[in-house]
């Protein structure tokens, strides 16, 4: 069983909440999301594994059973083109649970015109496989959000 943990502080929202048809239809995968708090924060990893895919605006951690978490911080924010945003790892890199993956600024994000949501998704999983599924209430980097079987 995998805990996945939060990579932000903020406020924990379902995906259907999230302002993005993908993400709302959990096409990428189930999960839930994260309003971030508007200060700059380091982004840190959900779970203990590796960094399998690293851009300034998402990134994806894959655990020892297999597992990979999709942090994406903010919505088309690819648009961005990695301005605001500072990696403080590698591609291929070890990493353990709350350890800094990304600086960034929701609030940059925001005054940019895009939203600062954070989908936090479990990769080719199934929705049944997710339990405790945190959908309200603020949270800190390192909380629990769900647990994946």
């Amino acid at each position: 069983m995998t805990t996945v943990t939060s990579p932000l502080a903020g406020r924990a929202i379902g995906l259907a909440a999230v302002p993005d048809p993908v993400f709302a239809g959990a096409m990428v995968g189930p999960g839930m999301a994260i309003d971030p708090v508007r200060e700059p924060v380091e982004a840190v990893s959900p779970v203990d594994g590796v960094i399998v895919s690293l851009h300034p605006h998402a990134f994806v951690v894959v655990d020892g059973e297999g597992h990979g978490v999709l942090t994406h911080l903010g919505i088309d924010t690819v648009q961005l083109n990695g301005e605001g945003f500072e990696l403080l790892v590698n591609k291929g890199d070890t990493v353990t649970r709350g350890e800094a993956v990304v600086r960034w600024n929701p609030a940059a994000v925001e005054q940019a015109g895009k939203s600062p949501v954070c989908p936090v998704v479990a990769l080719e999983a199934t929705a049944d496989s997710l339990s405790g599924l945190r959908e309200d209430g603020d949270v800190k980097a390192g909380d629990q959000l769900f647990s994946w079987q």
